[in-house]
């Protein structure tokens, strides 16, 4: 007779574990790994002309596409029926987009007049979208306890990395809340996508951000391969906002899905069946005889 398995004492599936984990390790290297600090040219954007009044004002009038991404997905967000998406999707949903025009307002703010001051808003900001991101993406690939786990710890460990910023210096803890975040995502994507969860695809998110970053290292250069039209850095705002589209069109996904005209099906007393539309085509069926 086989002898029981031992409960399991942590209560956590194998994925909820390797999440744990890599969140440790992810912790360890912001705590003890080797000080760094920003470029010593952080404020040296390329292009810093100013247009109908506005300094710098490329770089923060591309801020503008974080902001309509947001309203738009919560305009959604608040369209779709409650039993269309689970409420902790639906919540990091709302953090996610949320975060999107937090983001908007701390950058354009950061860069009307660059200073280390006004950097602080902008990365505050920038948490509370990375924080509804990988808390989406624990959810709908490990588990929505996972998703809520992961936001809590992106909001409060990020807020902490940018506060310890500010206080001294270091930038390192903010560099592993942003590369070790898309690292948590790039693993997460690789495992199959849950049930009922909101289809975000993970592979375009990474993808976005990634050439995002490669712009804004490409600042300077590009705009003089562009003939000083538009920098690098700008070009970054809008290509970091298409990281929204996945989740963008997850949620018009979702609301066309529900909104959609349904058909019943209706067995007579003859055993013979009806199909009954809705009332949205009959309607529009009458109007076309009527024409």
């Amino acid at each position: 007779m086989p002898l029981p398995s031992a409960p399991s004492t942590t209560g956590l599936s194998r994925p909820e574990a390797g999440l744990l984990v890599g969140a440790c390790a992810l912790l360890g290297l912001a705590l003890f790994g080797p000080s760094m600090l920003d470029s010593a040219h952080q404020h040296g954007f390329a292009d810093q002309r100013t247009l109908l009044g506005i300094p710098c004002a490329l770089d923060v009038l591309s801020n503008l596409p974080f902001a309509i991404a947001g309203v738009l997905g919560l305009a959604w967000l608040v369209r779709l029926p409650h039993a269309a998406m689970d409420g902790v999707s639906r919540a990091l949903a709302a953090l996610f987009l949320a975060g999107l025009v937090c983001t908007s307002v701390g950058s354009s703010f950061y860069h009307w007049r660059p200073s280390d001051f006004g950097l602080f808003w902008d990365r505050l900001g920038m948490v509370l979208p990375f924080a509804g991101l990988l808390g989406l993406a624990a959810a709908g690939r490990v588990s929505g306890r996972a998703g809520i786990a992961t936001a809590g710890a992106v909001l409060l460990g990020g807020s902490s990395a940018v506060l310890w910023w500010a206080l001294s210096g270091n930038v390192l803890p903010w560099a592993v809340v942003q590369l070790g975040g898309m690292l948590v995502v790039l693993a997460l994507a690789v495992l199959p996508r849950r049930a009922g969860s909101l289809a975000v695809h993970l592979g375009a998110v990474i993808a976005f951000y990634g050439v995002a970053k490669l712009f804004e290292a490409a600042d300077h250069v590009i705009l003089e391969a562009t003939g000083q039209w538009v920098s690098g850095h700008s070009l970054k705002h809008l290509i970091a906002a298409g990281a929204a589209l996945p989740v963008l069109s997850a949620l018009a996904a979702l609301l066309q899905r529900t909104n959609a005209p349904r058909t019943v099906v209706a067995t007579g007393q003859n055993g013979g069946q009806h199909r009954a539309q809705s009332r949205s085509t009959t309607a529009r069926n009458a109007r076309r005889q009527g024409a």
